[in-house]
């Protein structure tokens, strides 16, 4: 069903369902940007419609929100465990088309890639809600298109803002608190359907591909700073952190905290092996899991397109470019 609101209505709709959920939106900070005197947009908390950030790409995806970068998995002693506790209360998430569908490239990792489920991650998954915001002319680096997710169809509700009024579509069971405060609409949902950036996934890849010297290019540009996997929405790896306290070295807490296969030591066993020690072949770890070895095993591309590793890298590498290189060389060893 469609609804119009003002802001103020719709802020009256927030504060009906705050009882029961908690809004988490692209929000500004100021002065906490990379550089002195600047903002940085990221996923926070926000009470009203008038703290989201619409006109800027947030610099960080709201995966941190059920996929935290730092989460307490249970507390132990010398008699046992405990988990701690957590809010009872919802999660609705604002966020654009691209990012609506990370969470479905989430769920295949931490829920359908194998036996058991996570149940941290289902635990705070489950509670979710996503209200998408309408997305028609994208940002910078954005190649959402390519990758098919400029659409998300499964919202529970969708927003759009023109100049002083909020118009909406609401699928869900929060109908009444709109039903309440607005006026009924027609509202039909619309998306990009061409960005800037164009990329071409290639149908198949030879395994060629994987020993290719384009790979040594980013064994000599990239610095294995990580950041490109800390903003990326469908990143997911991850360490364990046992955690001992100082007053009582027997008492402590086991954590998860994000780890980044693009970083030194990640792929370092036992013995002193490394996998991966090479910047390059990093890359193509990364680059090939995006493209093809999750497709392999779910059917479709990890990748979302939302441009976030091209924004942030420090030596101006271009992951939609790497993908294009290698489209243009499977189809000149695939003839």
């Amino acid at each position: 069903m469609g609804f119009e609101f003002t802001m103020d209505s719709f802020n009256k709709v927030l504060e009906d369902i705050s009882k029961n959920f908690i809004f988490y939106a692209p929000r500004r900070i100021p002065g906490k940007g990379a550089f002195s005197d600047t903002d940085v947009v990221v996923y926070q908390e926000v009470e009203g419609f008038g703290q989201i950030e619409l006109d800027e790409k947030s610099r960080f995806s709201p995966k941190e929100v059920i996929n935290p970068i730092t989460q307490t998995l249970f507390y132990f002693n010398e008699n046992g465990y405990t988990e701690p506790e957590t809010n009872n209360k919802g999660i609705i998430i604002f966020c654009r088309p691209c990012d609506a569908n990370s969470f479905k490239r989430l769920d295949e990792i931490f829920l359908n890639n194998g036996p058991f489920k996570d149940s941290y991650y289902e635990s705070l998954r489950r509670k979710v809600k996503i209200f998408v915001i309408e997305c028609v002319q994208g940002f910078e680096n954005c190649f959402c298109v390519s990758m098919g997710t400029n659409r998300f169809d499964d919202y529970d509700a969708f927003i759009r803002v023109a100049e002083d009024r909020i118009t909406c579509d609401v699928k869900d069971n929060l109908l009444p608190a709109f039903v309440k405060h607005g006026i009924s609409a027609e509202m039909r949902p619309d998306f990009i359907s061409e960005n800037a950036v164009k990329v071409a996934i290639p149908d198949q890849v030879n395994k060629t591909i994987f020993t290719h010297e384009m790979w040594r290019e980013y064994s000599e540009r990239c610095i294995a700073c990580g950041r490109c996997t800390v903003v990326c929405p469908t990143c997911t790896c991850f360490t364990m952190q046992d955690i001992f306290y100082e007053d009582n070295h027997k008492c402590g807490e086991r954590r998860r905290v994000w780890a980044s296969c693009m970083i030194d030591g990640f792929t370092e066993v036992a013995g002193g092996h490394d996998f991966r020690p090479d910047k390059g072949m990093r890359m193509r770890f990364k680059a090939m899991h995006k493209i093809y070895d999750f497709r392999k095993r779910f059917g479709y591309n990890m990748c979302v397109g939302c441009g976030r590793c091209d924004d942030v890298c420090p030596e101006y590498i271009s992951f939609s470019n790497c993908i294009n290189k290698v489209s243009a060389l499977s189809r000149e060893v695939n003839g």
